[in-house]
């Protein structure tokens, strides 16, 4: 129930931002707006007011705007009040509003949660260098070695962990090209990030981490890691001699090791020290009764300061999903990263399961894409109905019904073949249903 009320809220919220573009747009230039309805018919309940007529459908999955004389195939009044006899420009600004306002949503939602306090990974703001490579990894057979400085991915440069990270998990499958620097020369490798399937969905890993460990937030009276002598703040180096670089590899590593002694290093006080302990058994894990955190980074902003920082956010991320749609394009990128609404839906459920500040941010992030997409110059999306009065402003003349049409047509067959994608990309994310395709 929680997913389904989510996936309503998140839906209907975007969807409604969106076509309120749309209408507050085509109000202000002076068209008539028969209908704004909010999902798809059956029609639940509606309302008229003046000439319009809003409502609210039975299937939330979208909304639509209908304005008089936006149809050419409509019967035309020639009144000042319909759609066709504004000008271009007008006509631009009703098109553009729609998007426009998804994308003034992400600025909006991004900044409301980072006033919140914004906490990230003390490493995500850090030079790429290579602080362990995992054995029998992609990086390993690749002659990527632990101090290496990671400059580009496919030719892009990378100036950051979460550049680079953000880089590879998009390409899984893919071949891409490492860009380095070793001892002050810059060499070349060409990698196939391995797929590393999470929570349902595919990244790409060619198994580098930073330089980074965890430590110790609490430890419990009594328990293992007291009596082995570990204290608060203990940073955590390895386990049995292997590297950990996150909370997560450490928790794994006390797992597998239920009544079996283990040896850690660690640091305490800047020093280097070994110490033994035996997690006890809990289940078929081991347990060593410690709270474990990452080193992380947090800071509080002030309203302009939140505001600066969610501008400079959705542009990051607006280049990110620029170059997945052309990685798309040039098949650098698989389709299988595309997700549809039985994924949003997923997300939006166990985003507000967490918290809401986890919520907005998946709004801000759909949101965002939302906007873009729109603005893509596919005929049937607003981006399309801009993109062919662009063309007809250059020949200086409206293309027949027949023209328009054809290009409607090879929008509409682009997006159902997306489509298709998005929802097969669902489907193989439902774990029983992924059981029935054979050829997975």
């Amino acid at each position: 129930m929680t997913t389904l009320l989510a996936f309503v809220f998140v839906l209907g919220v975007l969807v409604f931002v969106h076509e309120l573009g749309h209408f507050l747009a085509a109000k202000r230039v002076g068209i008539r707006v028969l209908k704004f309805q909010l999902g798809f018919n059956p029609t639940v309940v509606s309302f008229r007011r003046g000439d319009t007529e809003y409502s609210i459908g039975a299937l939330p999955l979208g909304g639509y705007v209908k304005m008089a004389g936006e149809n050419p195939e409509d019967a035309r009044t020639g009144r000042s009040d319909e759609f066709l006899s504004k000008s271009k420009w007008e006509r631009l600004q009703v098109l553009i509003m729609g998007p426009v306002m998804n994308i003034a949503l992400a600025l909006v939602l991004t900044a409301v949660v980072a006033y919140q306090g914004v906490e990230k990974g003390a490493y995500e703001d850090q030079p790429p260098v290579v602080g362990v490579v995992t054995p029998d990894s992609v990086a390993a057979r690749s002659d990527i070695k632990v101090g290496d400085r990671i400059v580009s991915v496919s030719g892009r440069p990378v100036s950051t962990w979460a550049n680079f990270l953000n880089a590879v998990s998009t390409k899984p499958d893919r071949e891409i090209e490492i860009g380095l620097l070793r001892n002050g020369l810059e060499e070349m490798r060409r990698v196939t990030p391995a797929v590393v399937r999470q929570s349902r969905f595919e990244f790409g890993d060619i198994g580098v981490l930073p330089d980074v460990h965890p430590f110790v937030r609490s430890v419990q009276p009594g328990g293992a890691a007291e009596k082995a002598g570990m204290k608060t703040g203990d940073v955590v180096l390895e386990v049995n001699q292997q590297p950990i670089t996150f909370n997560y590899h450490l928790k794994e590593a006390i797992a597998k090791h239920p009544e079996e002694a283990i040896t850690l290093t660690i640091v305490r006080d800047g020093q280097r020290q070994t110490i033994h302990a035996t997690p006890a058994r809990n289940g078929n894990e081991g347990l060593l009764g410690i709270g474990i955190g990452d080193e992380t980074v947090k800071f509080k902003p002030g309203i302009k300061e939140a505001i600066t920082y969610s501008f400079e956010k959705n542009v990051e991320y607006s280049q990110l999903i620029f170059q997945t749609l052309w990685g798309l394009f040039t098949r650098e990128t698989s389709p299988k990263q595309l997700m549809g609404p039985v994924a949003i839906a997923q997300l939006s459920g166990e985003a507000a399961s967490l918290s809401w500040i986890a919520l907005f941010s998946l709004m801000a992030s759909i949101s965002l894409n939302l906007g873009l997409l729109n603005l893509m110059p596919i005929p049937v999306l607003d981006g399309g109905h801009i993109f062919i009065m662009a063309l007809e402003g250059l020949a200086r003349r409206d293309f027949s019904m027949r023209v328009k049409e054809k290009m409607l047509l090879a929008g509409f067959v682009l997006i159902l073949m997306l489509m298709v994608t998005v929802i097969y990309n669902d489907l193989t994310r439902i774990a029983w249903i992924e059981r029935l395709m054979p050829w997975r």
